[in-house]
């Protein structure tokens, strides 16, 4: 499921896709509106079949992350830390799993 929703810091939209165990799969950049966030959705789910807008990462500290990108180059959302790429591979499989038929649901502020 794709969770919408504004931040109370900055008013900003972003949106987390989610796991069916509730856990954060893709996290969003921050859009200035409601549409924009929406149109970053239909981005990751447009563009999650195709295994090189997956920009695969490892942080200064060892773990492993990945982004997935637009046609562009733009990031459209990333991963949280993964301790092994084997971690980080199943995550973009579930990305690639659950993005396309997941549901948009509007968390309220």
């Amino acid at each position: 499921m794709f969770e919408l929703f504004q931040s109370e810091n900055n008013d900003k939209y972003y949106f987390h896709l989610k796991a069916k165990n509730n856990q954060i799969i893709l996290a969003s950049q921050g859009y200035a509106d409601k549409s924009g966030a929406k149109n970053g959705i239909e981005s990751v789910k447009t563009n999650c079949s195709d295994d090189s807008k997956f920009e695969r990462k490892t942080a200064s500290n060892g773990k492993f992350h990945f982004n997935i990108k637009a046609a562009n180059g733009q990031i459209i959302g990333s991963s949280q830390m993964y301790a092994s790429e084997a971690g980080m591979e199943n995550g973009i499989e579930s990305v690639k799993t659950n993005a396309p038929t997941a549901e948009v649901k509007e968390k309220e502020a």
